[in-house]
């Protein structure tokens, strides 16, 4: 039982069952609220294709609200109440999730970042020779496409398809291409989000983006950890409001710490900067991380590195609980 006490497998139980209620929650629970979804602003992607899900993901109906709403509000065909308030509730809504739970959207509840990690568990099953850890060259290659798909895709081309620059097409272009849409419509048994569709050139283009890219999440993460995540926009649209979060990763200034470079290789996001020195006591949570604890875990410094909620300690480092979770990672492993 002693293997089972870890925040890891915790996290992932959560993840299971948050995959279950996110991706057939109105066929679980039929209740009205879960049948009629949550919210339209998870900071998670829970798909809206998903005809069994309880939620939406903030970024469908923000690119509508941007396309149809935002775009006609500037031409002038729209008022403020139809064309501006629907957007804005929909971020202050994604914005008040952050708040209370921060990134640990992504690393706690996300469909998508719960299936890489099943098909990463697979990949070790099959004893398949991984890349522990990403250089920070590379890291610094990829980091930015994450911002390069929130602000155009997400926000300016749904933006200048609404305004007539842009085929409508590109109405909601992340949507288009996003591995969730199909992932989670797979995942209920509708084969319908694997296509091809060749009514205009664009529309072809993106439909065979969307289905290379979830063939290629899939074949890297039998090698890679969490590569979609790596570039995923829900992340840098999260970081926004990250400082106000109330749950967040907490470095103590400590002589202690020897910055052995263990929290960055346990890190599935591959976050160098969490070994840096601080001078005081800080939020180091980084853009791409997940909060998903296992710097803490794998830290062999007491209490340098802590989850903490607002003021209180959640989960710290510990010397002993280190050598703990080392002896449980050997027995996973095995």
């Amino acid at each position: 039982m002693d293997k089972f006490l870890n925040i890891t497998v915790l996290r992932r139980v959560t993840q299971l069952f948050f995959f279950v209620i996110l991706v057939y929650g109105s066929l679980v629970f039929s209740t009205f609220y879960i049948g009629d979804k949550f919210t339209n602003a998870l900071p998670a992607l829970s798909c809206a294709y998903d005809n069994l899900g309880s939620d939406y993901c903030s970024l469908i109906p923000l690119q509508h609200q941007i396309d149809h709403g935002f775009a006609g509000f500037l031409e002038g065909s729209r008022s403020f109440f139809t064309g501006v308030l629907p957007m804005f509730i929909t971020i202050g809504t994604f914005a008040l999730l952050v708040v209370v739970l921060n990134k640990a959207f992504c690393g706690w509840m996300c469909p998508l970042g719960f299936f890489q990690e099943v098909i990463g568990l697979i990949g070790d099953k099959l004893k398949l020779e991984k890349i522990s850890s990403l250089s920070k060259k590379t890291l610094q290659k990829i980091r930015p496409i994450k911002w390069f798909i929130l602000i155009f895709l997400v926000f300016i081309f749904p933006l200048l398809t609404g305004l007539g620059f842009l085929g409508k097409e590109f109405g909601s272009p992340f949507c288009s291409i996003c591995p969730s849409r199909i992932l989670t419509t797979l995942a209920t048994g509708d084969m319908s989000q694997v296509y091809v569709d060749n009514s205009s050139f664009w529309y072809m283009a993106l439909s065979i983006l969307a289905d290379l890219l979830f063939g290629l999440m899939i074949a890297l993460a039998l090698f890679v950890r969490q590569p979609f995540c790596r570039i995923c926009p829900m992340l840098p649209f999260q970081s926004v409001f990250k400082k106000v979060g109330l749950l967040r990763l907490v470095k103590n200034p400590s002589s202690r710490c020897s910055s052995c470079g263990n929290c960055a290789k346990a890190c599935p996001m591959d976050i160098y900067e969490i070994q840096e020195d601080v001078k005081a006591k800080s939020n180091i949570t980084h853009t791409d991380c997940t909060l998903c604890g296992r710097c803490v875990e794998f830290c062999p410094d007491d209490n340098t590195l802590s989850l903490q909620y607002t003021s209180f300690s959640l989960f710290s480092s510990s010397k002993d609980g280190f050598k703990k979770r080392v002896k449980q990672q050997k027995f996973w492993e095995k």
